[in-house]
């Protein structure tokens, strides 16, 4: 068995200043957030004051609420803002903006993600499995894992069951000057099952599910509940050859119980690591933000 990797990417537009408290202050390009952060069971490094001093932009919980909120701003903050980060050879911009959920429109970690994407597509180019590997991205957001598959030379179906974040990821493409990319607003596990009855093949799978979600018609998901069969038929539309990435965001959830799952549909990975990822604040401590799992069929 593989022992667990721990990857954090390497960043010229985000930075982990500090964290504790159950609360992370980052900088996104010139900008700096504070939010709730709820792996952060340390104590901050700075004090209250600089975090203060540093912030600006600031989210609060609303009363009776674990997720939603508003964000307090400071002079000269604006709602939106663009950070761009090195995919390969290649470099994308992601368009950042203040939800309501606490989220800015990308989860920083997932780089190291995006490079492994990028390498595979270009690397079964270069085999000449097919000139244009053809890659399917479910619970795809805002769209940096499609971005980075685009930018290798993929041919994508982006997944993403919410309308606006499929504007926000076209826009985030256009942004990256790049096309390639088929946009879907669907249910992922009802996308999933009609794929496989159609008999369509992928040469790469990106998997990020939340840990609950709603489809546009109103179709639940729990991860628990509904992971197991979303492989199985992951396993049944990954080509030979090809690639595929899964992250779990809910907290209780291990790397290890990843590549179980996995390993259940595809049983002899030619490559697969696993393991979790995360940044180091300035202090030093590191903060694990998701659990990984990839591998080669």
């Amino acid at each position: 068995m593989h022992t667990p990797e721990l990857l954090t990417p390497l960043w010229d537009d985000y930075e982990l200043i500090d964290s504790g408290d159950f609360e992370k202050l980052e900088r996104f390009g010139r900008w700096i957030t504070r939010r709730p952060e709820p792996q952060a069971i340390w104590h901050k490094s700075l004090p209250e004051e600089e975090w203060q001093r540093l912030a600006t932009a600031t989210f609060k919980r609303e009363a009776g609420s674990e997720e939603r909120g508003l964000w307090a701003l400071a002079p000269r903050q604006p709602e939106q803002w663009r950070i761009s980060q090195r995919v390969g050879d290649k470099r994308i911009t992601m368009r950042l903006g203040l939800t309501s959920f606490k989220h800015v429109g990308i989860f920083p970690e997932q780089a190291e993600n995006w490079n492994f994407i990028f390498e595979s597509v270009r690397g079964l180019i270069e085999k000449g499995t097919t000139p244009r590997p053809r890659v399917l991205n479910m619970f795809a957001y805002t769209g940096g894992a499609s971005l980075a598959a685009a930018a290798a030379g993929a041919d994508v179906t982006h997944v993403d069951s919410v309308r606006q974040c499929i504007t926000w990821a076209r826009e985030n493409m256009e942004e990256s000057h790049l096309d390639g990319v088929r946009w879907v607003v669907e249910d992922a596990l009802k996308f999933a099952r009609r794929e496989v009855k159609r008999g369509h093949l992928y040469e790469g799978i990106i998997l990020d599910p939340p840990a609950y979600g709603r489809g546009p018609d109103g179709e639940k998901w729990v991860l628990e509940q509904n992971i197991s069969e979303m492989l199985e038929l992951c396993g049944r539309m990954l080509a030979p050859g090809g690639f595929l990435v899964l992250n779990l965001y809910s907290m209780g959830l291990s790397a290890l119980l990843a590549k179980s799952a996995v390993n259940q549909i595809i049983t002899a990975p030619t490559f697969e690591q696993f393991g979790e990822l995360y940044f180091t604040d300035r202090s030093g401590k590191a903060l694990p933000l998701g659990v990984y799992y990839r591998c080669k069929k």
